[in-house]
C-alpha cells in the first residue's frame, strides 16, 4: 500500500488527512504548528461544521519525517514554495508522486523543481478553518467536497488513477484531461470571493449579499474570463455548471442575470472565510500574489486590462502592511481605484 504524506495539514490539509485516516489509509499529517500536532497526536483530528467525526491519526512536525513517501499532497501556502518543494524532494519516492492542493497555478513551478512526471495539481472545491489545536471545521456542504485533478504532461493515468482513490474518501473526483481548465475555474472563484474576503473581512456569503461586494466579484469573475480566454484557457465546469455561461456578460441583461445568479452559485460554500483572511488576522502575509496578483500578472502579459484585481492586491498589500483593516469600509477605497457604482444607475 502507498505511503501518503500530507504536508501542511493546516485547516484544509487536516480534513484531507482525517477522511483517509478514517478509510483506514496510511497518512501522516505534517505541520509545523507545534500545538496543532500535539493536540492531533493526544486526540486525534476532530472535525465538526457540515460533517462530525474524530478519528486518531498520526501527525508529525516536519524534522520528525524519517519516511520515503509513495504520494505527497502538498497543502502549505504557495510563499516559500521552491524552498519547500526542494525539501520535499528528498522524501518522495523516485516514482512518487507530489500532488498540489494549493491556490493559484503552482503545477509548473513545482514540476521544474520534481519533474513532470512526479507532479499532479488538484483544484478542490470545498472549504474548511482551524478551529483550535487538532480542532477543524468543515465549511462547504459534504456534496460539495469536490475535486479536480490533473497533469500537466500525458502519461500520467495511473499516478492520477492512484491518487484519484485517495481523495475518493472524501469526495468526488474529477479526473480531467483539461485540468488547466480547471485550475482556472477554481482561480476565477478564489479570486472573486477568497479576495473580497480578505478585504472586507467578511465570508462568501456575506460578500454576495452585500450588493456592492457583489458587484465586485461579478467584474473580478469577467476579468478572469478575459485573462483566461486571451492565454486560450477552456474554463472548465464547476460541479456540473458552465460558470462562463452563467457569469459572463456582456449585455445588461445578462449583467443583471449574473449578478442575481451569484448567490444562488455560491449557496453551498456561504460559510467559508478565506485563509488569506486568517493570515491578515494574525498579521502574516498572505497568498495574494498567487490569486488575484496571478490574474493581473497573467493580464500584464497578453495586455489585458485588469483594474478589478489590480485593487484587490493594491488593497490588500495595504493590510499586510497595517495602513488598512479587513473591513467592508475598503469597499469604499476599492472605489476610489475602480468605481462600479454605474452598474446601480
Amino acid at each position: 500500500m502507498n505511503k501518503i504524506a500530507v504536508y501542511g495539514a493546516g485547516s484544509i490539509g487536516t480534513v484531507l488527512g482525517a477522511f483517509m485516516a478514517r478509510a483506514g489509509l496510511p497518512v501522516d499529517l505534517i505541520c509545523r504548528n507545534k500545538a496543532h500536532v500535539a493536540a492531533l497526536k493526544e486526540n486525534g483530528a476532530i472535525i465538526e461544521g457540515t460533517t462530525h467525526f474524530t478519528i486518531k491519526v498520526n501527525a508529525l512536525e516536519p524534522d520528525e519525517m524519517t519516511d520515503t513517501y509513495d504520494i505527497i499532497f502538498l497543502a502549505t501556502k504557495t510563499i516559500g514554495n521552491n524552498e519547500t518543494v526542494e525539501k520535499l524532494k528528498t522524501v518522495l519516492a523516485p516514482d512518487g508522486v507530489l500532488c498540489t492542493i494549493q491556490n493559484g497555478l503552482p503545477e509548473y513551478d513545482i514540476a521544474n523543481i520534481v519533474g513532470e512526471n512526479r507532479t499532479l495539481g488538484c483544484a478542490i472545491a470545498w472549504g474548511a478553518e482551524l478551529v483550535s489545536p487538532g480542532h477543524c471545521k468543515l465549511t462547504s456542504a459534504p456534496d460539495a467536497c469536490t475535486f479536480s485533478l490533473g497533469a500537466i504532461t500525458d502519461n500520467m493515468s495511473s499516478k492520477i488513477s492512484a491518487v484519484k482513490k485517495l481523495l475518493e474518501t472524501m469526495g468526488p473526483v474529477d479526473a480531467d484531461d483539461n485540468f488547466i481548465g480547471a485550475r482556472w475555474s477554481k482561480l476565477l472563484i478564489n479570486a472573486a470571493f477568497s479576495g473580497l474576503s480578505a478585504v472586507t473581512g467578511n465570508n462568501f456569503g456575506e460578500i454576495s449579499d452585500n450588493k456592492k461586494s457583489r458587484l465586485y466579484a461579478q467584474y473580478i469573475i469577467k476579468e478572469c474570463i478575459a485573462v483566461g480566454h486571451a492565454n486560450s484557457v477552456k474554463f472548465a465546469k464547476v460541479q456540473g455548471k458552465d460558470i462562463v455561461k452563467l457569469l459572463n456578460f456582456s449585455t445588461k441583461i445578462k449583467r443583471r442575470i449574473s449578478f442575481a445568479i451569484i448567490p444562488i452559485a455560491i449557496k453551498k460554500h456561504r460559510s467559508i472565510t478565506a485563509s488569506m483572511l486568517h493570515d491578515l488576522k494574525k498579521g502574516k502575509p498572505c497568498e495574494i500574489d498567487a490569486i488575484n496578483g496571478a490574474v493581473s500578472k497573467t493580464g500584464k502579459r497578453l495586455g489585458v486590462p485588469t483594474p478589478y484585481n489590480d485593487a484587490v492586491v493594491s488593497i490588500v498589500k495595504r493590510i499586510e502592511k497595517g495602513e488598512l483593516m479587513p473591513s467592508t469600509k475598503n469597499l469604499d477605497e476599492l472605489a476610489h481605484i475602480v468605481p462600479a457604482l454605474y452598474f446601480f444607475k
